[in-house]
């Protein structure tokens, strides 16, 4: 599988918030930081507690990709985020940095502007 079709089908499994998928292509010792957010959480159990829970807290969350390059050991993605809300659309942007060895993901570094999301109302 090439890098390329890792971060498809790593994205893919997001948007389907398929958590078996998702940590399936982590390292045993990935880290999960959210810059944004503030969030870091390290080893691969605690970042899929912590992906599981961002799905519990967002069951519409889903993400467009923008753009996506790739090198031999890293990926970037620049994205689009839509969920619902509180009978609201929230929308924001953002790009995900992902390292990579050994055909696993090693980090995923979160930069978004979800700290102020487009808002519309759902519907």
């Amino acid at each position: 599988m090439t890098v390329r079709e890792l971060i498809e089908a790593y994205n893919d499994a997001w948007n389907r918030q398929d958590l078996d998928t998702i940590a399936s292509m982590h390292a045993d010792g990935i880290v999960f930081e959210n810059h944004t957010a503030g969030e870091r959480v390290e080893g691969a159990d605690a970042v899929r507690a912590h992906i599981g829970r961002i799905f519990e807290s967002w069951p519409t969350l889903r993400f467009t990709t923008q753009a996506l390059r790739t090198g031999d050991d890293f990926a970037v993605c620049e994205w689009t985020a839509r969920a619902e809300k509180d009978g609201e659309t929230l929308e924001w942007d953002g790009v995900d940095v992902f390292p990579l060895a050994g055909g696993k993901i090693v980090r995923k570094d979160v930069y978004s502007s979800s700290h102020a999301p487009r808002r519309t109302t759902a519907g």
